[in-house]
């Protein structure tokens, strides 16, 4: 189901606490995330424009976003993503584990 790679993406915390867990993706061209279900609903911020392919388990999708686009997504996907651009790209994804939190941080 998942993408034949030997080029990992980079994650970097940046916030996990009772609310949010928020991490930065760094990919070099090639690299993927691997195989992967989100526990939470979550939100991505591209910081560079790029082309993400997405494995779902049965497709591959090539999905390009600009530098700032954001998209949403629910809890329960399972997915590996790739950089399928031919240079470096970067992301923040923001999981919301409890949004009743975020109210009062």
């Amino acid at each position: 189901m998942a993408f034949q790679c030997d080029i990992p993406a980079r994650p970097t915390v940046q916030v996990d606490d009772e609310a949010v867990r928020i991490t930065r993706w760094d990919f070099e061209p090639g690299a993927v995330t691997g195989w992967h279900r989100h526990g939470w609903p979550y939100f991505v911020v591209m910081l560079v424009a790029g082309v993400l392919r997405v494995h779902d388990g049965s497709k591959v999708t090539d999905v390009p976003l600009e530098a700032g686009q954001s998209y949403r997504r629910p809890e329960g996907i399972e997915h590996d993503v790739m950089n399928g651009s031919a240079h470096p790209i970067s992301f923040v994804e923001i999981e919301v584990k409890r949004p009743d939190l975020l109210a009062n941080p």
